[in-house]
């Protein structure tokens, strides 16, 4: 979620819009459909990528659990061993990834693109809260795991993804698009508002400029709305909080590789643990509602990821979420952009059996 995440209608009937959904199971397809247009008079089809925003998050944070693993490293290690002058350096690397570490905003602004302008944020910056306590990091999320990364390994989060988990397993599902890929991704759609946002705390803070709900969701500039993706930028902006552009079977064997059910995958049993088990539950600060996460995935609300599953949201709609017990996985993009905080389970499309892909 990088904006308000977002609320889905009963179906996408609005000209240019389309959805997929894929579900797999044990490493294969076992139910996938696309519908409507992924622009107007082009139509929806499997092959179809569209931006994911923070549904992301989930793929950028096995990547670097992935990388720590490599190295001895566990979700114990302090931050302050990666980065000396971490404002928070005694929190944990579960704590940063479960969204605990209390830099949801900064005190000041910093490009997307910018690395050594958001490690300067960052520094300027001090906790708004400490563990226990949690509210979800919707921007800053991104550039402070991609500095992390680099000073884990010398890399970014997109490297990782890109070497050692997209190209080997033909994963449709990149972190920066090469933008000779361009003509496949879906056109966003603004949102249609019908009457008032709902009064409640979240919405009222969140167009407050005073507030630190206000600040989480504004303080990393450069894409400053949704619609921005479809520009050059937007779509070969590689920050792990929400620059993925994904298929839905892309999407959907990420997942899969996470359980362990795709030949080649990178991802170890210990970093499926780390990732399906929560490790904060309640309040959510930011977000203002009851949220829980495990290390780099959503636990929660109850009936969007499954029995016992984890998985991640993204603004416009789009989510994603593994079942653990199961070995199955699940899916769904779309462009049209709704409003909303979190969103809804969706149930509309009729999935038909899939191939093996």
């Amino acid at each position: 979620m990088n904006a308000p995440a977002q609320h889905t209608s009963p179906g996408v009937q609005r000209g240019g819009t389309g959805e997929a959904v894929c579900v797999c199971c044990a490493g294969r397809i076992v139910r996938s459909s696309v519908r409507g247009e992924q622009s107007p008079g082009v139509p929806w089809t499997d092959s179809t990528l569209v931006p994911i925003f923070s549904a992301t998050k989930t793929a950028a944070s096995a990547c670097f659990l992935q990388a720590l693993a490599e190295q001895g490293g566990s979700p114990a290690l302090q931050l302050g061993e990666l980065w000396p002058h971490f404002p928070a350096p005694r929190c944990t690397v579960e704590h940063l990834l479960s969204h605990q570490v209390g830099l949801a905003s900064w005190r000041e602004s910093a490009p997307i693109d910018d690395l050594e302008a958001c490690r300067a944020a960052v520094e300027r910056s001090a906790p708004l809260w400490a563990p226990p306590q949690h509210g979800y990091h919707p921007h800053t999320f991104g550039p402070m795991l991609d500095l992390f990364m680099l000073a884990l390994t010398g890399g970014r989060i997109a490297d990782f993804w890109e070497q050692r988990v997209r190209r080997p397993l033909g994963l449709a599902f990149y972190i920066g698009l090469p933008l000779s890929l361009a003509e496949r991704v879906a056109v966003l759609q603004p949102p249609r508002v019908h009457g008032r946002l709902p009064d409640t705390p979240f919405y009222r803070a969140y167009f407050d400029p005073a507030s630190p709900v206000y600040r989480a969701f504004n303080c990393v500039t450069g894409l400053p709305s949704p619609r921005h993706m479809n520009t050059p930028f937007g779509l070969s902006c590689a920050c792990p909080a929400r620059g993925g552009i994904a298929s839905a079977r892309g999407l959907a064997f990420f997942y899969q590789a996470l359980l362990g059910q795709l030949s080649g995958s990178p991802f170890s049993s210990q970093v499926l643990g780390w990732m399906s088990r929560p490790v904060v539950s309640g309040q959510d600060l930011t977000l203002l509602c009851h949220t829980a996460f495990s290390c780099g995935a959503m636990c929660e609300p109850a009936g969007l990821f499954g029995r016992g599953g984890f998985g991640h949201a993204g603004a416009g709609g789009s989510y994603a979420f593994a079942e653990p017990a199961f070995a199955r996985s699940c899916a769904y993009v779309t462009n049209a952009l709704q409003l909303g905080i979190l969103p809804s389970p969706r149930h509309e499309l009729d999935a038909g059996e899939g191939d093996e892909a």
